[in-house]
């Protein structure tokens, strides 16, 4: 069985069937060979990468590794060269007496591994990992490699000086290489860490490059101050502002590639005592799928909810929170699943975050005078039967999306408030007619991100009686507390999911709102209709263990 086919192996280990095997091969003969059995089977969905690697380290009898959570020695990745490494898709990963374990996507490809040898004067010991993993890998043990040095050799080009120059000198000196390269370093650095946002602060020394991860800023690096001018204008200049203007705000994007993946990055300045404070927003692109209304994170109580709001054909839907709720992905959810090719679906953004197929999007561009409101105006003479403003920001835009409600459309859309009940208040406090409010509104989705405790290093304990209180319950349970490992960076948390709290505007919320009814007013006739508050569903997140009593206080406290 030595010789055995990959695609036999499979079949015979029940991985995939005959036909996917037959499926597979005919592809990868239409590509003459370009693309490798494993990518083929990977590309068409019959098994996962880490799947697909396994059952391959199974065969040849190899070690496989999960690269993401093995601890790679920095010695070790120094006995490689990255230009090798990338090339050949390796990264040496641990050192034992004159053995080199490197991992790599293809085991059997002795010309590398003796390569390898060659150049570090150690024997190789294969181990199996996925592509993805590896790229990743080098990626990150790389980059912060290469950040010292780039460091270094900006501040000695400077001399030193606090890169006060002249434009047309700083913009030739900003596109030479260093620079461009730190700029790129901390882009992918971010995005590996799955951060969505990057600072730069510029203090009188040094400056501080923090990323956001899981709603929380970590510090990435500290660099000196010499270098802030450059790096700033670097940024500016590949987003498209005014790089001589330092006085004012700004705004730009710009893509970058990393990993194979192309991210959309927002980039916005503003002017401090120091110099120019750059924050970066990481989005993911319309390469990875839009979110189904399922994978939104919401109780089955709660999806049912959002699904018969959903089904009404016209009115408002609200979605609510602070800002990086994942508000816009909710909406983009719903849109996804309403976006039918019997109905003309319109959505007027600022900016547009991702670009939906089959969905007509208007980007708001408020110097050129189109505004939300000049939008909405003309899209209403569209013929469209699902209308989505990207926000309700001023009077005028609210007024026209409930009048466009009222006239027979569905409209979604977002507004920035803590809780469902108080978007109501805010509405009618925006100059919206409370009658009009009451006869528009579908219902209200109010939303939080919650971060979810790492399965690997959770600790379990009994609850507290102030705690049992906290999440309204009568007896002490078993509740977890957040630790920290390798896995989670030793945070405790690994990702976030939504809570949600939907009023829906039933005969007697509507009643409430027309007669101008206080928050606590419409909270209570919603509570008494089944509305699960946003602190009952953490508290179910806590009794069921994937979050803490911690997250809990942080996202639904109130005095």
């Amino acid at each position: 069985m030595r010789n055995e086919r990959i695609g036999d192996y499979l079949v015979r280990q029940g991985l995939i069937n005959q036909e996917q095997l037959m499926k597979v091969l005919e592809v990868q003969k239409e590509s003459n060979g370009s693309k490798k059995f494993g990518d083929v089977v990977v590309e068409l969905g019959f098994m996962s990468e880490v799947n697909f690697t396994k059952a391959l380290a199974g065969k040849m009898r190899v070690q496989y590794v999960d690269i993401d959570t093995v601890e790679i020695s920095s010695e070790a990745v120094n006995k490689v060269p990255e230009a090798l490494a990338r090339k050949h898709t390796v990264i040496a990963i641990a050192i034992t007496g004159k053995r080199l374990t490197v991992a790599t996507n293809d085991p059997v490809n002795f010309i590398v591994l003796e390569e390898i040898k060659v150049s570090t004067g150690m024997d190789c010991v294969p181990v199996l990992a996925t592509t993805t993993g590896i790229n990743k890998a080098i990626g990150k043990n790389y980059s912060m490699q290469n950040v010292d040095s780039v460091v270094d050799s900006l501040v000695a080009m400077n001399g030193g000086d606090n890169g006060n120059m002249e434009d047309e000198e700083s913009k030739d000196r900003v596109e030479s290489a260093p620079i461009v390269k730190l700029a790129t370093t901390i882009i992918e650095n971010a995005y590996r860490a799955d951060a969505t946002d990057i600072h730069i602060e510029p203090f009188k020394t040094y400056t501080r490059i923090r990323i956001r991860v899981n709603g929380d800023l970590v510090e990435l690096m500290n660099v000196s101050s010499a270098v802030h001018s450059a790096l700033t204008t670097r940024l500016k200049l590949i987003s498209g502002m005014n790089i001589a203007e330092k006085r004012v705000p700004q705004d730009g994007r710009f893509t970058q590639v990393v990993d194979g993946t192309t991210l959309d990055v927002r980039v916005s300045s503003l002017p401090m005592v120091n110099g120019e404070k750059i924050v970066i927003r990481i989005l993911s692109t319309g390469q990875i799928a839009l979110r189904k209304i399922t994978d939104l994170g919401m109780s089955d109580y709660n999806y049912q909810l959002f699904e018969s709001m959903l089904r009404v054909p016209h009115g408002v839907i609200l979605v609510t929170g602070p800002t990086g709720s994942g508000k816009t992905t909710t909406l983009y959810a719903a849109l996804g699943e309403l976006a039918k090719p019997n109905v003309n679906v319109i959505t007027v953004e600022d900016p547009v975050e991702k670009a939906i197929d089959g969905i007509n999007q208007c980007q708001v561009n408020t110097k050129a005078g189109m505004t939300f409101a000049a939008a909405l105006r003309s899209i209403l003479r569209q013929d469209p039967d699902i209308v989505m403003i990207g926000e309700m920001r001023d009077t005028e835009t609210a007024d026209i999306g409930i009048r466009a409600a009222i006239t027979g459309h569905l409209v979604l859309s977002t507004l920035h408030t803590n809780d469902a009940a108080s978007t109501v208040v805010r509405l009618i406090d925006m100059g919206v007619a409370a009658y009009m409010v009451a006869t528009s509104l579908i219902g209200v989705i109010a939303q939080r991100l919650i971060k979810v405790l790492c399965p690997a290093c959770k600790t379990p304990r009994i609850s507290t009686e102030e705690e049992n209180e906290l999440m309204g319950i009568e007896q002490s349970i078993q509740i977890y507390d957040p630790c920290g490992c390798p896995e989670c960076n030793n945070t405790g948390y690994r990702g976030r999911t939504a809570i949600h709290e939907i009023i829906h505007c039933t005969a007697k919320v509507s009643q409430i709102i027309a007669a101008g009814g206080g928050k606590e007013d419409i909270e209570e006739a919603a509570r008494n209709n089944g509305t699960k508050l946003l602190r009952d569903n953490a508290a179910e997140l806590v009794v069921a263990g994937q979050t803490s009593i911690d997250e809990l206080v942080r996202t639904t406290f109130s005095v």
